[in-house]
């Protein structure tokens, strides 16, 4: 059974003047022409993505969406009706965010968060601002320094509510951001905590000693870019560490802590150098 709003394998059945028909068990489904991969033929497997045309036909495309059913991502609106707005998606047909769907009246040229579903009542693909129906916490597909990504959904007074997987919520915290963050950015992290309550703390970043490893490349890299000294330490501001490192106080001095181990660095009264 083909799956609209998604990445289907399908068998090319029969060529026309106008495309190929793919063979979608019991219905044939349009790849038209400007799609057909050169040197196609009947019997050959292609990996389409399906969605309905302006006139509700069902149609295959070998173009890639920003996006499929499940996903959450930041799109930006080419037109808004009464009837609701228009997202460029990266297809020749617009994404449609129903009035319903909409915490306010989207407006052309504005970028939104969205989440991208399949509307039960006409199956056809469709976006809502509606995100947090879609997000549970009640059974989790993670656990404690599990690799995650992460979109950063709203701000709190404690950080920012992050998406995880599109599937969960969770908490980065302010002491654990390594950088400033915008609504919709994506990022990679982990699992640092889960609380009582199923409640989720995350980090950007790699989780324990791969994330170490990562970082004492970066710091080495910066120290030879820098003739072997930079003056920064564990008394050094956090932002500061932030700016120039990418990675939070915490991470500086655990990297710093283990390449002093390795003698690959020494501590000065006033920052790092490197060893020979």
């Amino acid at each position: 059974m083909v799956k609209t709003g998604e990445y289907n394998i399908l068998k090319i059945k029969k060529e026309t003047d106008f495309g190929v028909f793919m063979d979608g068990g019991d219905q044939e489904i349009l790849l038209p022409k400007r799609y057909v991969p050169k040197g196609a033929k009947p019997g050959d497997e292609l990996e389409v993505f399906l969605y309905h045309d302006s006139e509700n036909r069902l149609i295959a495309t070998t173009d890639r969406p920003y996006g499929v059913v499940g996903d959450v991502v930041t799109l930006k609106a080419v037109d808004a009706t009464e009837q609701g707005a228009f997202l460029d998606w990266g297809l020749m047909k617009d994404l449609f965010v129903p009035l319903s769907q909409q915490m306010m009246r989207m407006r052309k040229g504005q970028e939104y968060l969205v989440r991208i579903y399949l509307d039960e009542l006409t199956g056809r693909v469709a976006a809502t601002e509606k995100i947090d129906p879609y997000l549970s916490n009640e059974e989790l597909t993670v656990k404690e320094m599990d690799e995650v990504d992460l979109i950063i959904y709203r701000r709190t007074d404690i950080g920012f509510v992050t998406i995880i997987n599109n599937k969960h919520t969770g908490i980065l915290h302010k002491a654990d951001q390594v950088k400033p963050y915008d609504i919709g950015d994506r990022l990679k992290g982990f699992v640092k905590a889960i609380r009582e309550g199923n409640k989720i703390d995350v980090v950007p970043g790699k989780a324990g000693y791969k994330k170490v490893e990562d970082e004492a490349g970066k710091i080495l890299r910066l120290l030879q870019e820098h003739d072997g000294y930079l003056p920064y330490h564990d008394k050094s501001d956090p932002e500061e560490i932030a700016a120039f490192f990418g990675m939070s106080k915490k991470t500086f001095k655990m990297t710093t802590g283990s390449l002093y181990k390795q003698q690959k660095i020494e501590f000065t009264k006033t920052g790092i150098r490197l060893l020979d």
